[in-house]
């Protein structure tokens, strides 16, 4: 029996006159969009202008994009930094080559400024962006479909996906026809089960401050270091022996449960809103 096979796409980009678009790029905009406006969403539940998700993002995205990138370019610094290499590619985002972890940590301080400059709460305003993050980053692994990266070790499951013999991450000694675990799938349907996830447990906790982004860390650190562990495109540092993406994935469960746990021992039962205050207090000001 033939595997069904997801074939790789024959295009990355489009040219419009002298303007090269890449779908990597759409598709991570299109993430932005999407994780800004769930936020916005939820923000305005609780009588908060949804613009103010927009103002934070204004500091948390591009930020962000800068330590998506930093991280990248760090783990894989033969891809850039070799003789005859042109240096200006580290620059060239749209190409593909934004880790996710770079992009949380520089953007939560991005969105930390963004939030103490709006007056709002820096941790209530994570929480309303939790499962924006995850549909964010589900759209964007599309993006990284088009790009022919996340993938995994060979096999033979109906679903394996093609990637071209000249790519360059395409293992060396393979036969061409390889079919491969498509992670950027796997990471997909985790991230969309995640998203239930995130409000089934804010719901149970009646919506503490910090559950909703303390379960997106677990939640995606445990699905992330999983893929990690059997990434053929991985990244070439370790620490201890061990890929650093899935050092990095399982610190940020961690953090995850920290933050959660913190969060049920709190004395306070009410929720803080984006101003500081408990629900309760801002319904009787």
């Amino acid at each position: 029996m033939l595997p069904l096979v997801i074939p790789s796409p024959d295009i990355s980009f489009v040219e419009l006159g002298p303007i090269r678009i890449y779908f990597y790029a759409l598709f991570m905009l299109a993430a932005i969009a999407a994780a800004i406006l769930v936020a916005g969403r939820r923000m305005r539940r609780l009588n908060i202008a949804s613009g103010v998700a927009l103002d934070i993002a204004a500091w948390a995205v591009p930020i962000g994009i800068l330590g998506g990138r930093l991280y990248h370019v760090a783990t894989h610094p033969s891809d850039y930094f070799y003789e005859g290499a042109d240096l200006f590619r580290v620059l060239y985002v749209w190409e593909g080559g934004l880790a996710i972890f770079g992009s949380i940590t520089f953007g939560a301080l991005g969105a930390w400024i963004g939030a103490r400059r709006a007056g709002v709460s820096f941790g209530a305003f994570a929480d309303a962006l939790a499962p924006g993050l995850l549909l964010g980053q589900v759209i964007g692994r599309i993006g990284n479909y088009f790009n022919q990266e996340l993938f995994g070790a060979p096999t033979i499951l109906p679903w394996g996906l093609q990637i071209d013999a000249n790519n360059p991450a395409f293992p060396e000694g393979l036969p061409s026809s390889t079919l491969f675990h498509p992670l950027f799938l796997y990471e997909m349907l985790w991230n969309l089960v995640g998203i239930a996830v995130v409000l089934g447990v804010e719901r149970i906790a009646r919506r503490r401050a910090g559950v909703a982004i303390g379960t997106y860390f677990l939640w995606y650190g445990i699905g992330r270091a999983w893929f990690e562990s059997f990434r053929l495109d991985p990244t070439e540092l370790e620490l201890f022996g061990v890929k650093i993406n899935i050092v990095t994935a399982l610190v940020a469960a961690i953090v995850g449960a920290w933050i959660i746990a913190t969060s049920l021992n709190r004395k306070d039962s009410v929720p803080k809103s984006f101003n500081g205050k408990n629900l309760e207090q801002q319904s009787r000001d």
